[in-house]
């Protein structure tokens, strides 16, 4: 009769025994699934089984079940235990476990965006988590976000790249992380971007060509760029000495060119170009434009002292090209001979002077040069004569005999005969390319004499045979004397063959 009481007793109240375990892990990763698993010695006397948390019951079974959380999370954290009702002989015996404590641990933390753009650059956006040591092969997939906009959708990467960042990306962006199966999904704050916008700055003007040299009737390239600067960017070009606007555009570039297809000598000038991309008009500085034009075909003209060339004259050999920019090169020929060059630094022509012998009776021309084609002129043919005697013998009976007279500046006179002898004679006759010297007769054997009026022009010649021409003797001027007293000449003639 004292065992019926004692089972009352036990029934009444739940006791903790060995009978009735609890079976679980210590510690799971969110997204895990966790098993909590209770049994007895005999389960098939387990009525009912209840699991609790933190005291609180989770689930109640009529058989004997496992309490499965499937996906775990931080909040699954707590006691467990679990309560079985037993039948004992005819009672009902309620037996419950010890507690065991479960930790869910963060499988990763929420992830950080991190973006520091400037607008035109190329920004890296990057969603930043990590796993712990034994998870490191847990596969996660990231997407990105701004405003209401997906811009990347479970991707393999935890970054996401903006080729060109501009003002209008601007924006709350934030990114999400989740596992494969999306058991776990985490998003980050969102992140306000502005993008900043730089001003422009170091505005440059530049040709292509280069250095401004254009070249007359090709195009001419503007190019204008800055060497800061974001956004879309306003350019404008323009000439300084006119005030003419050229032209404009607006793209999202650093640099932008302006082309005049044909330049000629209007566009001679100096121009600039501007900048501005709303924070700022900037302005390049002032670039000289010179527009080069090649050489025409010159003109060659001969100059000589009168009406043909003669031995012994300076010719003045002149070529001048009517267009052309200038330093131009002028080069100098005779036949294929290179005589000489000169250069016209400011334009027009130039001229190069030839002492004439006999041997430069020849083809002449010249050519002119700028570095930009050299061009030739026409051949001109020259034909340079012996000068006309200034020496004559005059009343003879042929040329090589007479009154000896002289030429000086287009008036004929005579040589008084003090000291005239064989020495002079043989000068006279060698000038007029007479034979042998063979007498030296007075002026007067050959009449008529000179008028009064006409001069006398030398006193007395000094020569001493071997000279060219009476001029080339040593000479005195006249002073005392008449027409009486002129010198003649007796030279061997050489007279003419007939056969």
């Amino acid at each position: 009769m004292l065992l019926w009481p004692l089972l009352l007793l036990l029934t009444a109240a739940g006791v903790q025994s060995d009978w009735l375990s609890i079976d679980m892990p210590s510690y799971a990763y969110e997204g895990d699934e966790v098993v909590v698993k209770c049994s007895g010695e005999r389960n098939n006397r387990i009525s009912t089984l209840t699991y609790y948390k933190d005291g609180s019951p989770l689930a109640t079974y009529h058989n004997l079940s496992s309490y499965t959380i499937s996906n775990a999370r931080p909040s699954d954290s707590g006691s467990y235990s679990c309560e079985a009702v037993r039948k004992f002989f005819f009672v009902y015996k309620t037996e419950k476990t010890r507690s065991v404590w479960l930790t869910v641990q963060d499988l990763f933390p929420p992830p950080t965006l991190t973006i520091r753009p400037i607008e035109g650059s190329s920004v890296t956006v990057s969603c930043d988590t990590w796993l712990p040591w034994n998870r490191s092969d847990t596969q996660l997939h990231y997407s990105f976000f701004r405003d209401d906009h997906t811009l990347i959708s479970n991707g393999s990467s935890s970054e996401f790249q903006i080729p060109a960042i501009g003002k209008g990306d601007s924006g709350y962006y934030w990114c999400e992380v989740a596992t494969t199966s999306h058991s776990v999904s985490k998003q980050g704050q969102r992140s306000h971007v502005l993008v900043q916008r730089v001003p422009v700055s170091g505005v440059l003007l530049e040709t292509q060509p280069q250095g401004g040299q254009a070249l007359a009737g090709e195009p001419l390239v503007l190019v204008c760029s800055v060497a800061e600067g974001t956004g879309d960017i306003a350019f404008s070009w323009h000439r300084e000495d006119t005030g003419e606007h050229l032209g404009r555009k607006r793209q999202r570039s650093q640099r932008a060119e302006l082309e005049i297809p044909a330049v000629g000598e209007s566009h001679m000038g100096r121009y600039y170009c501007t900048a501005d991309n709303g924070h700022g008009l900037a302005r390049s500085g002032a670039l000289n434009v010179t527009v080069r034009a090649p050489a025409s075909r010159p003109v060659l003209t001969l100059r000589v002292p009168g009406t043909r060339a003669v031995v012994g004259d300076v010719m003045e050999l002149h070529c001048e090209a009517q267009r052309g920019s200038p330093p131009i090169l002028y080069r100098f020929y005779y036949d294929d001979v290179f005589l000489g060059s000169r250069s016209a630094t400011s334009g027009g022509g130039a001229s190069f002077k030839l002492f004439l012998t006999a041997e430069h009776s020849r083809n002449y021309s010249c050519e002119a040069d700028n570095g930009l084609g050299a061009q030739l002129s026409e051949a001109i043919t020259l034909s340079v004569t012996e000068p006309p005697p200034k020496i004559r013998l005059i009343n003879g009976p042929h040329r090589c005999e007479g009154l000896v007279q002289v030429e000086r500046e287009g008036h004929w006179g005579t040589v008084c005969d003090d000291g005239w002898d064989m020495k002079d004679v043989a000068v006279v006759c060698r000038e007029l390319g007479c034979g042998a010297a063979k007498h030296t007769p007075p002026g007067k054997l050959y009449p008529p004499l000179p008028e009064e009026d006409q001069p006398i022009f030398i006193q007395v010649a000094l020569c001493n045979g071997t000279e060219n021409t009476l001029a080339e003797c040593e000479q005195v001027e006249m002073f005392d004397c008449e027409h009486s007293e002129d010198a003649g000449a007796v030279c061997e003639a050489f007279l003419p063959h007939f056969t």
